[in-house]
């Protein structure tokens, strides 16, 4: 494993941490993971909720094949589509590095508000725009990491493992957020920010990444939001 691979590996890990982290425990809950990948973060996930039922959305038809394997009821959606489940229906809802490889952000969060119920919550997990790696890009004239210029090319950034390779279908990005955007976004769709955190450090070890991460959240390379539905009125 390269050194540049590495340093993104450890930054992952922590943001997974920092995630189960912010997963309010609730028991008997129904747990839908929108791009749940292979199932094996959303099985953490649901063990750390405390969730009787995992549902999971996947658009990579031998990563679905694996969720299912572990149990996970998965469709085989766009989620750039309205969501194929009944208003209020669910109680948690996480999805993690997938709102940037969409186009419409309103879409999916309206979706999300509209199927959890009152009292719900959601995860949200993303690249965070304003982390360190991509502000020392820019003032070098660099393409920032995650800021995909083209669907088909990753370019722009000759630090950048992957730079002037051909981008994978699917996985390029299309937006980028920093906290205090994708904050804003999601109180307009009518979500509570409960929490508006962040995590990873480029390119520093756990433990001072952790330590970074909660000194300087604005420029961690990972935000970590949970956001609540209001509870239906008595």
């Amino acid at each position: 494993m390269s050194h540049l691979a590495r340093i993104y590996e450890i930054a992952s890990e922590e943001n997974h941490r920092a995630i189960l982290d912010a997963a309010v425990p609730q028991p008997g809950a129904t747990l839908l993971d929108l791009g749940c990948a292979d199932g094996v973060v959303t099985r953490r996930i649901a063990a750390r909720v405390g969730a009787e039922r995992v549902l999971g959305v996947e658009l990579v038809r031998h990563l679905a094949d694996q969720a299912r394997q572990r149990g996970i009821d998965v469709l085989d959606a766009d989620l750039g589509q309205p969501l194929p489940y009944p208003d209020a229906s669910v109680d948690v809802v996480h999805s993690n590095q997938v709102i940037e490889h969409l186009n419409d952000t309103d879409l999916f969060l309206r979706e999300i508000r509209r199927v959890l119920k009152p009292g719900g919550y959601a995860l949200i997990s993303t690249n965070n725009l304003a982390s360190w790696h991509n502000v020392v890009s820019l003032a070098m004239g660099w393409q920032p990491p995650p800021c995909h210029p083209s669907d088909e090319l990753i370019a722009g950034n000759p630090a950048n493992f992957g730079d002037g390779t051909p981008g994978a279908l699917g996985q390029m990005h299309r937006r980028l957020f920093t906290g205090r955007a994708l904050a804003a976004v999601a109180r307009h769709h009518g979500f509570e920010v409960e929490l508006d955190g962040a995590s990873g450090y480029y390119p520093l070890p756990p433990r001072a990444s952790r330590a970074m991460a909660r000194l300087d959240p604005r420029h961690a390379a990972y935000l970590v939001h949970r956001y609540r539905v209001p509870p239906a009125a008595a």
